[in-house]
């Protein structure tokens, strides 16, 4: 079976039955790279070294590693009994082994828990659990890119509804959200996406933000908006307030989601929480954009969420490729620049955590969420009930 990221010119996660590539977005935008997984080994490192990153896409690559390493031929794998409960126990091991990869991403739980379930439903009913195995994990990616493109719809519908400049509407947005960050699509920038390919020619300019200390703005969202041809200007994230002030036609900040609780707080990229409190400063929407899965409903609100700590040398040193092998073609050379002195400490949490009251609106794949009147907290179960 073959299925990619159809739904964009990109595609950053290659399945062709049994093989699985995904894009190496560290060396984005330089090169386009792909690497062979095939192995949840190779998934776990290529999530973990952030390789492959966005939470929906962190979940498909994770599931379908495990799928290119049931496949493969492996001694591990050849002497399993395919409809025996000691191959459930073993797929149950790997997932358990994937989920440690990045301890924030919610749709990489939701997809281990579905499927759990599906191995040991094929176990109990004697069904050949490797192919049941298999089979659900590239449901998943069909099922990512049609979610994906639902948002991306969604979201501009709602945007288009709440602004009255037409064609001058422009918009911002932070980390990378788009093909690269999921199955295909995206969801902020799915969005985004979906505004430039309406009938109204309704978007004029989008604005990205750089996203320290990692620059995945500057590195990934600038590579999709140049692929996709959208027009489009990189600011620094200390810029953005500056920005909004100085022109009203940006109507609305859109952004993804790596874990979005039952009463709407949001956990996202580092920066997200103080462009949320820029844009109810300067009265701008603020829209988090995230499929259902990122929606964790047993979590009360953002105080459960636990934020993943990276390393200080991402803040204290810079890393990219010298501008000579970039500009002439040459192999690339990945050179590391220190910034701050040595001796100075560091603090780099990997997200914050947006409190629902400065968000507008949830766009998922099943509708767009909003407040009750009055309310400072947003009712995503009942949303997800109705």
């Amino acid at each position: 079976m073959s299925l990619s990221n159809s739904a964009s010119k990109l595609q950053a996660i290659r399945w062709v039955r049994p093989r699985l590539d995904i894009l190496d977005q560290l060396l984005l935008p330089h090169a386009s790279t792909y690497i062979d997984i095939s192995s949840s080994a190779d998934g776990h490192r290529a999530i973990a070294t952030m390789q492959t990153r966005g939470a929906p896409a962190i979940a498909i690559v994770a599931a379908l590693s495990l799928a290119a390493e049931l496949l493969g031929s492996s001694h591990e794998v050849e002497q399993l009994d395919t409809e025996s409960a000691a191959a459930g126990a073993f797929i149950e091991q790997r997932l358990d082994y994937l989920a440690t990869s990045r301890p924030t991403a919610v749709n990489l739980f939701d997809a281990i828990r579905k499927l759990k379930a599906v191995v040991r439903k094929a176990v109990a009913s004697g069904e050949n659990v490797v192919n049941a195995y298999v089979s659900a994990a590239e449901a998943m990616l069909a099922a990512d890119v049609a979610d994906n493109e639902n948002i991306g719809r969604l979201g501009a519908e709602f945007i288009l509804g709440r602004s009255p400049l037409g064609n001058q509407l422009k918009v911002l947005t932070h980390c990378n959200t788009g093909a690269l960050a999921t199955a295909g699509h995206g969801t902020a920038l799915g969005i985004i996406r979906s505004l430039n390919n309406s009938d109204e020619s309704s978007l004029d300019h989008v604005y990205f933000t750089e996203t320290r200390p990692y620059n995945q703005g500057a590195r990934l969202t600038a590579y999709e908006l140049l692929v996709e041809e959208i027009p489009a200007t990189l600011v620094c994230d200390s810029a953005v307030s500056a920005l909004l002030r100085s022109d009203p036609s940006i109507r609305a900040i859109v952004v993804g989601a790596d874990r979005v609780a039952r009463n709407g707080d949001t956990a996202n990229k580092i920066g997200t929480y103080q462009l949320a409190i820029t844009a109810k400063f300067h009265g701008r929407d603020f829209i988090v954009a995230a499929p259902t899965t990122s929606i964790d409903l047993d979590l009360d609100s953002g105080a459960g969420i636990v934020i993943e700590e990276r390393s200080q040398d991402e803040v204290l040193a810079t890393e990219g490729f010298s501008a000579e092998s970039v500009a002439n073609g040459a192999e690339l050379k990945r050179a590391a620049v220190r910034v701050a002195p040595v001796g100075v400490a560091a603090w780099n949490p990997s997200f914050d955590v947006t409190p629902a009251d400065l968000i507008t609106a949830v766009v998922t794949e099943k509708g767009v969420f909003v407040k009750a009147d009055g309310a400072k907290e947003f009712d995503l179960l009942q949303s997800l009930s109705n």
